[in-house]
This record gives C-alpha cells, sequence and structure tokens, in this order.
C-alpha cells in the first residue's frame, strides 16, 4: 500500500473511567509503517506493579482497546489498596516512544480489580503501534499492536493464529512461545482461556491451580492471574492484538445459558455466572461497547473487517442457547433423544442469529469468518458403530435446527467463501459445511478448521475411535488428536491457507513435566481455493 505522510500532531488528554473507558478522540493522522522487524516481545521490561502484562484487542481500522491490571499480589486478590489509582497510557509509532502519537489517563478502579481497558481513537487505519502503561512510579512493558486496514483497502494477505484451550494443568505453553515469535497480524481465541476447576494434588506443582473451584469475583480473578502470569502467555499477548471469545471453562463447562453442568440451585448459579461474566470483562482487551448490561449479560457477538479481504463475525455460543439435549450424554443417539433435531432450537439466540444473517448477506468481503466456540461439522459417531445417528449434543450436532437455519441462509445468499473457526475439542480438524450433511451430493457451502488445545488433551486414547468413525464422515477432510497447539491461518485474495502446528509429541501423562521450550511445527496444511467450495490439502 502507499505510505501516508501527513503532520503528526501531538495531544494530550485526560479521562477518569474503569474497565471499557475510551481515550478523547482528536483530528490527527500518522504515516503508515512497514511491518517492523528486530523487535521482540521479550526484550521489554518487567515490572512489580504490571505483573499480569499488557495486552491489546478488538482492532479496528482508527481504534484499538489496551488493557492492563496493577497487581502487586496477583494470587490474593491483587495486593491493591481500595482506592483508585491513576494510570497513564502512551501510544508510539516507533518501540522507544521517541514519537508519542496518543497519551492520556485513566482510572484503575477497586471495584474493577483495578484492570483497565482502554480503546484509543482516531488512529491510522493498517498501522503498527507500541504501547505502554504506568502508575505509582512502574512503567509496564512496551508492547505492539496494529489497527486494520480500512475497508476502502485492498490488503493483498493476512496472517493470524487461531487459539483454544489452554488448561494451565495440562501442560506448558510452549505453543504460545512458538505463535509469539511468528509473522503475525493478530490472534483469534475462541475460548476456555482459563479453566474453572480446583487444584488437582495429582498434578505436578508447577501447573497445579492455586484454589477451590472458581466461583466468585475473586476466585476467577485468581484465576486469571495465574494464566497471566506465564511468561509465554504474556509473550503472545505483547506481539500482536487479540480477538476473543468465550467457551464454557471461563464459567463451569458445559454450561448453557443459566443451565450448570451440574446440580446446583438456580440462585447460586446465576450469582457465579454473574461473577465470571464480570471478571472476563475485567481481563481481556474487549473494545469499549463491550459492557455488562443491568442482567449481567456481556454482548460478545461483534464484526471486524480486514480491507475487503476478510470480515469476521465472532459468535457467542454459550450465553444464549438452549439447554444441550438428551442431559448432555454423548453420545447422543437421535432415535432416543428426536430433540436433537428441534427446529426450534437455538445455539446462538434469535438476536444473535439475525445479525449473523443480516451480516453475512451484506458483506463484500472476498472470505467470510465466523469464528465461534464448538465443532459445525457432522460428526456421526453412531456409523461406526452399526447404529448411525449418535452425535455430541453440546456441539452444532446437538442443535441441528438452528445449523440447518444457518447451512440454508448459507445455500440461498451464498456470501463469498464462508469460513467457519473452531476450538473446544482439543483436536484438530478439517471439514467440509454441506448444505445437507445427509445427502452425498448435497452442495459445500462452507469449510471449517478446529485448532488443537494450546494445552488441553484430546486423550490418546480416543484418537482410534474417532478414527473409526471418519469413513463415515467424509467431508471430515483430516483430523489429528495426538498434538496439541494451534493453527496459523495464511489468507490471500486467492486461497485461504490453514496450518496445523504441533508441539513435539510427548504421552499425555508425562505432558506437564518437560519445559516450555519443546519443539513446535507444522504437521498438516489444508485450505480453501477462493471461489472453489471445498477443502484441499496444501
Amino acid at each position: 500500500m502507499t505510505p501516508r505522510k501527513p503532520r503528526v500532531d501531538h495531544i494530550r488528554r485526560r479521562l477518569v473511567g474503569g474497565v471499557g473507558g475510551a481515550l478523547a478522540a482528536s483530528s490527527f493522522s500518522l504515516p503508515s509503517l512497514a511491518r517492523p522487524g528486530g523487535w521482540s516481545p521479550r526484550t521489554s521490561r518487567r515490572s512489580a506493579l504490571f505483573t499480569l502484562g499488557v495486552a491489546s484487542g478488538d482492532p479496528q481500522p482508527r481504534r484499538v482497546t489496551l488493557w492492563t491490571r496493577l497487581a502487586p499480589d496477583p494470587l490474593n486478590g491483587g495486593g491493591m489498596d481500595e482506592v483508585p489509582v491513576e494510570v497513564t497510557v502512551e501510544v508510539a509509532s516507533d518501540p522507544d516512544f521517541r514519537d508519542v502519537v496518543r497519551s492520556g489517563t485513566v482510572m484503575a478502579l477497586p471495584e474493577a480489580g483495578h484492570a483497565v481497558s482502554v480503546t484509543v481513537p482516531a488512529l491510522t487505519p493498517n498501522t503498527f503501534y507500541w504501547y505502554r502503561f504506568s502508575a505509582l512510579g512502574e512503567t509496564s512493558r512496551v508492547r505492539r499492536t496494529r489497527t486494520f486496514p480500512s475497508r476502502f483497502e485492498q490488503p493483498e494477505q493476512m496472517r493470524f493464529a487461531l487459539a483454544s484451550c489452554q488448561n494451565y494443568t495440562a501442560g506448558f505453553y510452549a505453543a504460545y512461545r512458538d505463535m509469539a515469535d511468528q509473522d503475525l497480524d493478530f490472534v483469534v481465541h475462541t475460548g476456555d482461556y482459563i479453566y474453572e476447576g480446583a487444584a488437582d494434588e495429582a498434578t505436578p506443582e508447577s501447573r497445579r491451580h492455586v484454589g477451590p473451584e472458581c466461583t466468585s469475583v475473586v476466585d476467577y480473578r485468581n484465576r486469571y492471574a495465574q494464566y497471566r502470569l506465564d511468561e509465554n502467555l504474556q509473550d503472545a499477548h505483547a506481539a500482536f492484538p487479540w480477538i476473543v471469545t468465550w467457551d464454557d471453562h471461563e464459567v463451569d463447562n458445559n454450561y448453557a445459558a443459566l443451565a450448570p453442568e451440574d446440580d446446583q440451585l438456580p440462585e447460586d448459579f446465576s450469582a457465579r455466572r454473574s461473577a465470571a461474566y464480570q471478571v472476563y470483562r475485567e481481563s481481556m482487551p474487549l473494545g469499549a461497547r463491550q459492557t455488562l448490561n443491568d442482567d449481567n449479560e456481556l454482548q460478545l457477538f461483534r464484526r471486524f473487517t480486514f480491507g475487503d479481504l476478510a470480515q469476521f463475525h465472532v459468535l457467542d455460543t454459550r450465553q444464549f442457547r438452549d439447554d444441550q439435549p438428551c442431559d448432555d450424554i454423548f453420545p447422543a443417539f437421535i432415535d432416543v433423544c428426536p430433540e436433537i433435531v428441534d427446529p426450534n432450537g437455538t445455539m446462538t439466540g434469535e438476536e444473535q442469529e439475525q445479525w449473523l444473517y443480516n451480516g453475512l448477506a451484506r458483506s463484500r468481503a472476498i472470505w467470510n469468518v465466523m469464528a465461534q466456540q464448538v465443532m459445525m461439522m457432522q460428526w456421526d459417531v453412531g456409523a461406526a458403530l452399526g447404529a448411525p445417528g449418535a452425535f455430541n449434543p453440546d456441539a452444532w450436532d446437538g442443535y441441528q435446527g438452528a445449523r440447518q437455519r444457518l447451512l440454508d441462509f448459507l445455500a440461498a445468499t451464498q456470501p463469498a467463501n464462508p469460513i467457519v473457526l473452531t476450538g473446544d475439542i482439543h483436536s484438530s480438524w478439517a471439514a467440509d459445511i454441506k448444505a445437507d450433511f445427509n445427502e452425498v451430493d448435497s452442495p459445500v457451502v462452507a469449510a471449517e478448521f478446529v485448532c488443537s488445545g494450546i494445552t488441553s488433551s484430546f486423550g490418546d486414547e480416543n484418537v482410534p475411535l474417532v478414527e473409526l468413525t471418519l469413513p463415515f464422515n467424509p467431508h471430515i477432510r483430516f483430523f489429528d488428536g495426538l498434538f496439541r497447539g494451534y493453527a496459523v491461518c495464511e489468507v490471500t485474495r486467492e486461497q485461504w491457507r490453514t496450518d496445523f502446528r504441533g508441539v513435539e509429541r510427548v504421552s499425555d501423562p508425562h505432558f506437564t513435566v518437560p519445559s516450555p521450550d519443546l519443539a513446535v511445527s507444522t504437521i498438516a496444511s489444508y485450505g480453501v481455493n477462493a471461489g472453489v467450495p471445498g477443502v484441499v490439502e496444501l
């Protein structure tokens, strides 16, 4: 793209606010920067106050959100006095901060755990920036972020990581060490950022959860703090802006709306979910519009455009779904559990469903991406057992009426090159999404790529069982359940490429023992050619 060279105005603005604040906008512009080289997220200074690092997220063409939390004693509620603290935010066009282009102040409030999430406006599209926070005489690490190209720009490519399922107790974050070294534009995280379970004495102490199963604000704050203390996770946040959404473990395994996994009093689970939602909002670099309403609901579904190359529809398939059919028993057989095909069932709620349809119908992007939590492809596990029609009720397979409405919409409207990005299942998959999975000759209406867990295990013993089902699910083009890791998606105007990155093979019972320096490599590559439906091996 042609570099811009307008005058740079230096301004300073003051804002008093907490989580979800925004710096006041002013009219100015900056030159575009070439992709920077020689900068490492590991070279920045650390601080006894900013122990959890800083992060950026929700990148738009002219704004990005910056996050930090003041926490000198992070595993014990943060360790701050119950008073507001003024925090200074600086954004620069260079890592040495010779050219500070935005600065201001925001208040870190005790009722928000002294976390701040600041949306910085009036930035230049398609530009890298560096940022830092300071408070009480301490300065955070310097980190890097970027804005997205405007909708009128025509970028030739983008490159991003897809990640999910980072159970702290299940292994070291070698995948994040590898991710931080990649040349990426951003990260998409589709949920299970934390796991809510209590400390397990069988887990090596070096990766053991601190505290009980999370149910309160204090519990969830301490759990996010434990995860964020990991240096490799901090480095991955250091290098790129993140686009996040949640799945179940941010609250309770396999919960659905206000229905918990296990027996709990409705009022107890409602309070637990409210605490979890509050702390998720405190802990993530979410845009200023993503706020909790009076019912403590958080609207996470939102859109991002990367020029005309891609439009991302980020979904929430937990907060508004119906309770799982069949008592959430896997596998659920359709002949004894017809609720699986309930035509009125919903995975997203009516408002979000219509929002998705409207966005897809209006999109003019080359690639239309749905980033969401659970597998959308059909995976009939009963076929290998001689009893076809057995499904995972927690995935879209348990909400086949809702899925069919989406597939019918895709078939009728034909938005350009739909791609589904998924996490949740701790294994890697690539599949064609068919207009009708029960018809062999049904057209392909989308492609789905599922990333493995950063650390969470699929279970070695489960791999042969899945492989038995694959001949009966020919739309599934690739599966791997042995490697943990993430995926790198490299997208041009002609092709979508997904490289599945796997951490060096280590048997499950010993995965927590080795260092986080395990090798990471590409185990398989699959993609889609623009305008040609169907997943291909690359």
